[in-house]
């Protein structure tokens, strides 16, 4: 399907006849999910993958430090407000480890795909560590792009299939001999 510009449709999780240029066979078949960012050039590496990449690992080292300065700034108003020590290390505590779960769970994301219930269950948590998520982030960027490897893997097998489906049989099958 495309628009009315003629750009073809490439919503997540779409499975459909390729496009020329994005490493599917010509006759139809699985078309690759795009990945943020990436679209489909992590097929091929092609249209600028390696600038992207590189654009991706700058860009959220860039907010992480921008994210840590801002919650310095917070932990100054806390030590301001002279709540106590208790309070200070309590959300100290809170931050780093909600940003030490937020980075093992994105760094699980690009290997596989998580369970939607407990995604929307940990989202309060993902959000306090956000910090973690953007150097998950910066470190898979910096060997591929984030998640290239599980849609590759997916992508491998959807056109593995699709070539079994539509590989010919040579024969005549009704031929055959029939053992009894």
């Amino acid at each position: 399907m495309s628009d009315e510009t003629g750009t073809p449709d490439t919503s997540a999780g779409s499975v459909g006849h390729a496009a020329e240029d994005d490493g599917a066979p010509r006759g139809g078949g699985p078309r690759p999910e795009p990945l943020r960012f990436f679209g489909t050039s992590w097929v091929n590496h092609d249209h600028g993958y390696a600038a992207r990449r590189a654009g991706v690992a700058v860009g959220s080292l860039a907010a992480a430090a921008a994210s840590c300065l801002v919650l310095r700034f917070a932990y100054e108003g806390i030590r301001i407000a002279e709540t106590g020590s208790f309070v200070t290390v309590l959300v100290v505590a809170m931050f780093a480890i909600c940003s030490a779960l937020a980075f093992r769970n994105t760094w699980e994301g690009f290997g596989k795909r998580h369970d939607p219930q407990r995604q929307a269950s940990l989202r309060g948590l993902l959000a306090i560590g956000f910090v973690g998520s953007l150097l998950a982030y910066f470190f898979r960027a910096l060997t591929e792009a984030p998640g290239e490897k599980l849609h590759r893997e997916e992508y491998e097998k959807a056109r593995e299939a699709h070539t079994r489906r539509t590989t010919r049989r040579t024969g005549n099958p009704s031929k055959k001999k029939r053992r009894r």
